[in-house]
This record gives structure tokens, C-alpha cells and sequence, in this order.
């Protein structure tokens, strides 16, 4: 196929690698770290893994309305040191956070430390080496360091998620520079992410949640279902919790581990979920008297010492995915609250979904 010309326009720098990087850094484009050079053919070589043309705008993202090209997100994928055949992964996750329920305005211009998390089930996380066990959510992977840095420098250079500006995030959080890891199905006694929401389980998805950092749930001692899901509920009854305020999708990552005694003990998913979502609770007495009165309004006092509030709205508001290695860990991940979790199937121009990476190469 022949190469399309590129529409951005191009600047000549000096080829002193640290000339480069000074003016990247200068002009607010990156996210701290050092970039690969998006030079033409760079980008020419991340899109022969797209079959959309470079000048498609796959949406206008908030806060500053930019214009999310394809041949856009091919640079910043460029910069952030994405493979070529990441690149569809990288335009799915996009077209996820331009959903209105997910509210991008509200997870990115916020002063709550949440950032977009991406993660992925079905063939894609194995074909492409997606970390799913050991380590999911660290370092030392290729494809989960540059997929989910390559979204952010989406995020900052496309949406203008400049920090102190559109940004106003209080404190951020590490997970800004790159958040993206696949749940480890193999391992997992459930049915994975994608198949509850109604997918084949050989489509491949992408699903990004305006997501905390992950807070650990350390539990070595419980052998059986009930005290492990207790440990879970008492993780996740923070006072401080946006979910406790403002509804939205926290999200449950079992170890499996964790996930398998629990399993042992007859629960599906589901149970696990309405278990949680029943015993996930905080006492109104340990919020301040402000705090309670905006939870029960006239009803807050003595009458109401004894109500309890949930940290989710719902059992079905509660995302519950296997991740990690070996290990009695499992983590709990609050969310901004006013977003909603965004899954999209990977797929080829027409909508089809495409059983393998290599149906989006260009020939």
C-alpha cells in the first residue's frame, strides 16, 4: 500500500539529541521523560498498523478540544516508544475516552489524582506481550510502558493536559506517565472482563477507567472466601474515597491467589461483587459532621448514627478483574466517581474485529 503524505507540519531540529529533547521539553510536549524523535518516517512506520488514513479524526478530546488524527496519535506513539504494532491499541484506547460517559473533561481537568487506565483481554494482550502477571502494573514491558505513555502524551498533547493549566490535578499521581497492563485470564477461576460485558472470549478489547493508582490489599492469613472478601471491604471503606462521594466504578483486582481461594468456595464473580458491595461500607460516625450532613442531609444526626455508606452504588458498579503472579496480594482502585468505565472491541476500519494484529498491517 502506498504511504499516504502526513499532514502535521514539520520542524527541523538539530541532530544533537539533547537539543531535541530541550526543545520538546521547552515547549511542553512530553511528559518529563526523554522521546523518540517523530520524525517522518518514524511515523510513516508506526501507520502501516493502522488501516485508517492519517488525516481521519478519530474524536475531539476535552478539555481543549483537539483534534485526535490518527496521524496524531501515530506521533505521540512515536515519542512515547510504542512498536508499530501497538498502534491500534493506542487508537482504540482513544476512541474509548472521547465516550461522553466517560467524561474526559471531568478525569483530566480535575484536582483528584486519577488518570486514564487502560487495560486489555482476549488474544491482543498475548500477541502483543501485554504484562498480565508478575509485575502487571510495573516496570520491565515493553508494550504496557508505552501503550499507556503513549495515551498520556495523547492526553497532554492533543487534549492540553498541560499540568497547572487544563490539569489542575492537587497532587497526580506516578500512574500519569503510563497506566495500562492485561488481565491474566489464564489464570483466573471467572470469566474475564470482556465476556461480562458481552463479547466472544477470542474478540480483543480495550477498556480504559479514570482510575487511582492501585492500593494494595495484603491478606497472607485467610484461607477461606469470606475473610479474604472481609480484607477487601475494609481496603476499600476509606473515608476519603471519591466512590464513597460520587458514585462511578471503583474497581477490584484480585490476585489469583486471591482470586482461586475465593473461587474454591463456590462464588462466582458475581457474588463476589454483591458480597463486596453489601460489606464495603463506612460508618457515617467516622466522617466529619460537614461530610455526613452532605451524605444524609436533614437526616444526619443522632437518628442516623448508625448508617452505613457504600463505597459502591451498585453490585454491577463494581468492576472485578484478575491480574498479577503468584502472591496473597490483591489491590483496590478507586476512580473520579463522574466517569464511567469504556470497553471497545479492536477493529479494522469496517468494524470488524480483527482475530489477530497482523489483520491491521498494511500490505
Amino acid at each position: 500500500m502506498v504511504a499516504l503524505p502526513l499532514q502535521s507540519e514539520t520542524i527541523r531540529l538539530p541532530d544533537a539529541l539533547e537539543e531535541m529533547q530541550a526543545y520538546f521539553h521547552a515547549h511542553g510536549l512530553t511528559d518529563g521523560l526523554p522521546i523518540i524523535p517523530p520524525t517522518p518516517q518514524a511515523v510513516q512506520n508506526m501507520l502501516t498498523y493502522t488501516d485508517l488514513p492519517p488525516h481521519e479524526v478519530i474524536a475531539a478530546l476535552p478539555p481543549r478540544k483537539g483534534q485526535a488524527t490518527v496521524e496524531k496519535i501515530a506521533i505521540n506513539a512515536v515519542m512515547a516508544g510504542c512498536l508499530p504494532q501497538y498502534l491500534p491499541v493506542v487508537i482504540t484506547a482513544v476512541q474509548a475516552l472521547a465516550d461522553d460517559a466517560f467524561n474526559l473533561y471531568g478525569v483530566l481537568a480535575t484536582t483528584h489524582p486519577c488518570t486514564p487506565m487502560v487495560f486489555v483481554n482476549g488474544p491482543i494482550g498475548r500477541e502483543l506481550h501485554i504484562n498480565a502477571g508478575y509485575n502487571a502494573m510495573g516496570q520491565g514491558w515493553r508494550s504496557n510502558a508505552t501503550i499507556g505513555r503513549a495515551v498520556r502524551l495523547v492526553m497532554t498533547n492533543v487534549a492540553g493536559a498541560q499540568p497547572g493549566e487544563l490539569d489542575r490535578a492537587t497532587l497526580g499521581t506516578p500512574a500519569k506517565y503510563t497506566y495500562c497492563f492485561a488481565e491474566n485470564e489464564a489464570d483466573s477461576p471467572w470469566e474475564p472482563w470482556h465476556v461480562e460485558c458481552g463479547y466472544p472470549a477470542d474478540v480483543s478489547t480495550v477498556t480504559v477507567v479514570g482510575a487511582e493508582a492501585p492500593h494494595n490489599i495484603n491478606d497472607h492469613g485467610s484461607i477461606r472466601a469470606e475473610s479474604i472478601l472481609t480484607t477487601i471491604a475494609e481496603t476499600m471503606a476509606v473515608v476519603g474515597c471519591n466512590n464513597a462521594t460520587g458514585g462511578g466504578q471503583p474497581v477490584v483486582v484480585f490476585g489469583p491467589e486471591h482470586a482461586a481461594t475465593v473461587a474454591a468456595d463456590g462464588l462466582t464473580k458475581q457474588d463476589a461483587k454483591a458480597w463486596l458491595y453489601e460489606h464495603a461500607r463506612i460508618d457515617i460516625g467516622r466522617f466529619s459532621p460537614e461530610n455526613a450532613a452532605h451524605f444524609l442531609g436533614d437526616a444526619a444526626g443522632a437518628s442516623s448514627s448508625q448508617a452505613r455508606v457504600p463505597v459502591v452504588s451498585s453490585a454491577q458498579d463494581l468492576i472485578v478483574l484478575v491480574a498479577g503472579g503468584a502472591g496473597k496480594h490483591s489491590c483496590f482502585i478507586p476512580t473520579f466517581g463522574e466517569t464511567r468505565a469504556i470497553t471497545r472491541p479492536l477493529a479494522l476500519r469496517n468494524g470488524t474485529p480483527a482475530a489477530s494484529i497482523e489483520g491491521f498491517r498494511q500490505a
